[in-house]
């Protein structure tokens, strides 16, 4: 850092030239922000006055055309017509005989005809309506009953003006009491009705946009269809807003909003609207002028710059010397000398450049020397790669072993309890030792496999030594190569990552095998395990060739290989040091020429409060202890019909009543229609899978979705383990036996009940 600051301060170049644009760029860009935040503000404060005094101009007009409405329709009662029709409502029972009917309707369309409204609704005392309509195709009935409330005030002596909504059209409606001639007595109530031209009238005075909503939907918009979707999509919580100014954007084009109610006369109050006014004009303004500010100002930096360059390059002639030498020593050229004329920046390049030509001619042997390591190297790291994206796929295989893996094992422990011949029995007994055997290889393959987050566990290492031979058990017996264990069966247990340190046995094992089988057609590879001092001991021991002593010092140095090119990547024993050593512990080799080779790992022992004890392994082919789930009812969901099969009689065994279902849908269906002590479903299938079942469940009935168990063939990664934890819930991972399966279902069963 030191040196940087120095170069810059002793640059010519750089004195001038960075501070020169430095400054024309930040002048630039606080020009440019300023000039936004102004046009900006200034956008939005226009529209939000054209907004306020839109709203202003329309609640006027409303009042206006309320009043102008009322007193039109209440001169036009005085008519003799509207007398004639106030008799034939005089019926002392309220009902209009088919005369009066026919006689009121011919009036009613007579005055329609005279353009005097859109619709009239005459109604009697009693309730009894005549309508009538403009437009043949309108529902009569839609308006009679948007019009009661109006009607019911009009029945007190009230005389109101309301906007009310029939089908998809809006109704300015003013409702006037009729009475009789001399007794003024009120027998009943008519209704004229005209049709709500706000929205119009509204888009060309003010030069903005309404939109009416009726309850929440839109009855009337100014809006083209396309922005009007994207409104009712996406903006309907913007409607509660009201009298607050928002911003909102329809397809592509930014408004400024505002929301507010239009209170009914009836009390109705589903009635409100939203004014929208248009930004992309401004904004489109402001982007122009953000452009010509840009090109302007780009403009004179790039002359500014240019003025700079030639000024600096006319003082900094003495540099272009150099620049032909350092492109001499480029092409190879290292008997190159430049002679320093003086103390400034370009004579300290001098003498840099003299000296680094005297280095490059001793380091060019070196440079390709390393070039030669790097390609080996490589070549070594897309070995790698291709291991890595093998491990994915055999990932993958394992997973979809686990399936039939678990119906394997299940049903070979049900045919346990059947009353079978007993030799038959012992083949059961081989069935379920070789899917048990084809379990651990699956929990092999996937351990190795997968990723795994370094976590260190009290952990018996012969298990480890084991599950590593047991791993490698096909290629020793394809090799002709004998395992040999002698392990202490009174070995303390470490602290230890179980999946590195049994990389590292599988790592030696491994080399010991390949070495081995290279020498002999026949060998043997010796395991055995013991206390020393504070240490647990693990040596390897194999019939190989042996290891050169020129190269013992070598083995745990990356990279470093005696196989041809293709066969090994060198990184497999460095690897094992480093995980040995961050234990804790030691690896060390021992080898004479024509000996073999002796691996020796050592491991702190854990001290007794360091974790708990080891689970012990639970014993095979337990029956039921019990028909302890009698009465109960379980529900397998599972894509797999064996699984199904294999799970129902399992439970069938314990007394439970089992229902069985292949897909996520059926399964939500089975489930609203009957009550279930557990359900038990699988993690990964098609369609619904686990979660999406379990989520949808707690919608409908949260109590049934806390008795719920997951099964699952896959590795569980970091993401579903957050869920289960946070969810609180268990997952069995397959293959499982039936007495962890049966274990597991009685505690749900039971924390239930």
């Amino acid at each position: 850092m030191g040196k940087l600051k120095q170069a810059i301060l002793l640059s010519f170049r750089a004195k001038v030239l960075l501070p020169v644009l430095g400054v024309m760029v930040l002048l630039m860009a606080v020009s440019m922000g300023l000039v936004y935040q102004r046009f900006t503000h200034l956008a939005e404060e226009a529209a939000a006055q054209q907004i306020a005094t839109a709203e202003a101009a329309m609640k006027s007009s409303q009042q206006i055309r309320a009043r102008h409405l009322e007193s039109r329709f209440r001169s036009a009662l005085s008519e003799p017509r509207w007398k004639a029709l106030a008799l034939l409502l005089e019926s002392p029972d309220g009902e209009l005989s088919d005369e009066a009917q026919r006689t009121i309707r011919g009036t009613l369309d007579d005055l329609l005809g005279e353009n005097l409204a859109d619709a009239i609704v005459l109604a009697t005392s009693r309730g009894k309506c005549v309508t009538v309509t403009r437009n043949p195709e309108l529902a009569t009935r839609s308006l009679e009953a948007a019009c009661a409330t109006s009607i019911e005030q009009a029945a007190a002596g009230w005389t109101t003006v309301d906007i009310v909504r029939n089908g998809e059209q809006l109704y300015d409606i003013v409702t006037v009491p009729v009475h009789t001639g001399e007794s003024r007595d009120l027998v009943g109530s008519v209704t004229f009705g005209v049709r709500n031209a706000i929205v119009q009238e509204f888009s060309q005075l003010a030069q903005s946009d309404l939109v009416l909503f009726f309850n929440g939907e839109a009855v009337a918009s100014s809006l083209p269809a396309v922005k009007l979707r994207g409104l009712l999509d996406d903006q309907k919580a913007k409607l509660r807003s009201v009298g607050q100014v928002g911003q909102l954007t329809l397809h592509d084009e930014p408004f400024l909003s505002l929301g507010g109610q239009l209170n009914s006369r009836t009390g109705e109050g589903g009635l409100s609207y939203m004014i929208l006014s248009s930004l992309e004009k401004p904004l489109r303004e402001l982007r122009d002028t953000q452009r010509l500010i840009l090109g302007v100002g780009v403009l004179a930096l790039l002359v500014a710059g240019a003025a700079m360059w030639i000024f600096v390059r006319r003082v900094t002639g003495p540099l272009e010397e150099l620049r032909t030498s350092v492109e001499a020593v480029g092409r190879g050229d290292f008997l190159r000398r430049i002679e320093v004329r003086s103390n400034d920046e370009c004579g300290e390049l001098a003498e840099v450049f003299n000296q680094m030509t005297e280095n490059l001619k001793q380091s060019r042997e070196q440079l390709e020397t390393t070039v030669e390591s790097l390609k080996t190297t490589q070549a070594q790291l897309i070995q790698s790669e291709k291991l890595s994206g093998i491990g994915e796929f055999v990932a993958g295989v394992a997973h979809e072993l686990n399936n039939p893996l678990t119906t394997v094992m299940g049903f070979s422990e049900l045919l346990q309890h059947a009353e079978v011949e007993s030799k038959h029995k012992r083949h059961l007994e081989m069935v379920h030792k070789s899917a048990l055997r084809c379990q651990k290889i699956v929990q092999s393959l996937l351990s190795f496999a997968r990723r795994h987050q370094p976590e260190k566990k009290l952990v018996c290492v012969n298990r480890l030594v084991e599950a590593s031979v047991e791993f490698l058990a096909y290629q020793m017996r394809t090799s002709n190569i004998e395992v040999q264990t002698q392990l202490d069966p009174h070995l303390p247990q470490a602290m230890v990552d179980q999946h590195q340190i049994q990389q590292v046995f599988v790592n030696i094992l491994n080399n010991g095998r390949q070495a081995v089988e290279a020498h002999c057609p026949k060998g043997w590879v010796r395991v055995t395990s013991d206390t020393v001092g504070g240490n647990v001991r693990i040596v390897f021991q194999d019939s190989g060739p042996g290891i050169p002593e020129a190269n013992l010092s070598k083995v745990f140095d990356p990279f470093f290989t005696t196989k041809e090119v293709g066969t090994g990547t060198g990184l497999g024993l460095s690897l094992c040091y480093g995980i040995v050593k961050e234990h804790g512990g030691s690896i060390q080799v021992r080898s004479r020429r024509g000996e073999g080779a002796t691996f020796i790992v050592e491991l702190p022992i854990a001290a007794p409060a360091e974790g708990a004890a080891e689970e012990t392994p639970q014993a095979f082919f337990t029956k039921p202890a019990s028909r302890e789930g009698a009465g109960k009812r379980v529900l397998v969901i599972d894509d797999e019909e064996p699984i199904l099969q294999m799970l129902s009689d399992a439970l069938g065994e314990c007394g439970y009543a089992v229902d069985t279902e292949s897909n996520g849908e059926a399964a939500l269906q089975r489930l609203a229609r009957t009550d279930y002590d557990l359900t038990l479903c699988d993690w990964k299938m098609p369609g619904l899978n686990g979660r999406q079942i379990y989520e949808r469940l707690q919608t409908v009935n949260p109590a049934m979705s806390e008795r719920m168990i997951f099964i699952t063939g896959d590795v569980i990664n970091e993401r579903t383990q957050k869920f289960l934890q946070e969810e609180n819930k268990r997952c069995l991972g397959k293959p499982f036996s039936l007495e962890d399966f049966r274990t597991a279902v009685s505690q749900a069963t039971t924390t239930k009940a």
